[in-house]
């Protein structure tokens, strides 16, 4: 889980002392990279676009530091905020284009093999539907909650509930995931 940001740290970050913004960025970039993982999967067997996009988060981030105010809400609200947005510009994207053609590397490619691809590929597709039949609110709380490793009240902040409902929220939507696993798991089986 990430621990709750020093607002010391953030401050000093906003007046742009160099060592507090690349402290800031280190402990806030291996929870944004999770978000956008979470949220927009792997294209290609590879989070490439994800891993893209959580880069643009962080130049968003270091581009409106300055004008950051603290309005008495945790920090990482305010990141995660851009975050969403960012996720969103980049789903629209994937719509209007679909990117690429792949190219063929002239040398062998070290990453796992065919098949390796395909079960991983086939799990992350699994995770993705399960994680779709749940509620939008439940769906947003699971994915900051364990993708992106942010405590129940900064995800109460921004998801405009209390800490508490966050809890129970998380509580059902995991319990409504373990059920359909379970009962994906018997269609596999029939």
């Amino acid at each position: 889980m990430t621990a709750t940001i020093d607002p010391g740290l953030v401050g000093r970050a906003v007046r742009s002392e160099p060592e507090a913004t690349a402290e800031l960025l280190e402990q806030l970039r291996p929870g944004v990279v999770r978000y956008c993982r979470a949220k927009l999967g792997r294209v290609g067997g590879a989070y490439t676009t994800a891993d893209d996009v959580a880069q643009e988060v962080c130049i968003a981030l270091l581009r409106a530091l300055p004008r950051y105010r603290d309005q008495g809400r945790p920090f990482t609200a305010f990141v995660y905020a851009i975050a969403a947005h960012k996720v969103a510009d980049a789903q629209r994207a994937a719509v209007r284009d679909p990117g690429p053609i792949p190219t063929f590397p002239d040398s062998p490619d070290g990453a796992p093999g065919p098949e390796q691809q395909a079960v991983r590929t086939d799990l992350a597709r699994r995770l993705s539907a399960l994680l779709a039949r749940l509620p939008e609110a439940q769906r947003e709380i699971v994915v900051l909650r364990v993708a992106a490793g942010l405590s129940a009240e900064e995800v109460g902040v921004i998801v405009g509930m209390s800490a508490a409902a966050v809890r129970v929220n998380q509580s059902r939507a995991l319990a409504k995931l373990r059920t359909l696993a379970g009962d994906s798991l018997g269609e596999v089986a029939a």
